[in-house]
């Protein structure tokens, strides 16, 4: 079994983080490609590897599998340690993805992947303060439930990789997601596959308009620790 996972860049590309995170914890190998996504341009060129234009996307031989949780169930089936062996961290665990796969629009609207800026943000909008609470209740309910460290339990899973971008949003944004929450965000944070992605995003030097213009419009960038 061969694979290659193809990502954008480590700063802004939050759905390519889930995959590859989870591929690099479950220590499943893959070849890591990067391609450097710019909306205006790369969509025609992303068609060619991608079915969509857009990435993630994992190929297996003559097999392209696209999007974040299509390539989360294909690898499921292959491999072990996807999601929880416990049946009932299991439901909760697909639920929650599933919610982060498909909700919490303000949130990534509002507060969009920056791995290497510190933004203080604008009064936050009524719709962005609801996914805020829906985050701590969830994350709560999942490591109240299962014991912790991670959201269905003692070790990483599927539901950890979806939320894992969220965990540099809370830090970007400086987000009260409770004091459970922010256990979980520095655990993960401290993971040594989420440590590789930071030092590669901060390695970065392209940017990239239309993502800086959404942290500008976020609020005002008060630490800015890319290389330049």
């Amino acid at each position: 079994m061969s694979y290659t996972l193809i990502t954008a860049n480590r700063n802004y590309s939050s759905w390519s983080l889930r995959p590859w995170l989870l591929m690099k914890a479950l220590h499943i190998p893959f070849e890591d490609r990067i391609e450097f996504f710019t909306a205006a341009t790369n969509y025609a060129a992303f068609r060619s590897f991608s079915p969509t234009g857009q990435v993630p996307a994992l190929v297996d031989g003559t097999r392209t599998v696209w999007d974040s949780l299509g390539i989360t169930l294909y690898l499921a089936d292959r491999h072990p340690g996807v999601w929880p062996a416990d049946e009932a961290a299991r439901a909760f665990a697909q639920c929650a993805a599933a919610e982060m796969h498909s909700g919490f629009s303000a949130l990534r609207n509002d507060c969009t992947m920056n791995v290497g800026v510190r933004v203080e943000p604008h009064m936050p909008s009524p719709a962005l303060n609801r996914d805020i609470a829906r985050l701590r209740e969830l994350w709560e309910q999942g490591l109240d439930r299962f014991g912790g460290p991670f959201l269905a339990g003692r070790v990483l899973t599927a539901v950890d990789a979806f939320y894992a971008p969220v965990a540099f949003r809370v830090r970007t944004y400086g987000l009260d997601v409770g004091q459970k929450g922010q256990a979980w965000v520095d655990h993960m944070l401290s993971h040594p596959a989420m440590l590789q992605w930071e030092e590669e995003a901060l390695a970065e030097t392209w940017r990239e308009e239309s993502h800086e213009a959404e942290i500008g419009a976020a609020g005002r960038i008060v630490e800015d620790y890319r290389a330049r």
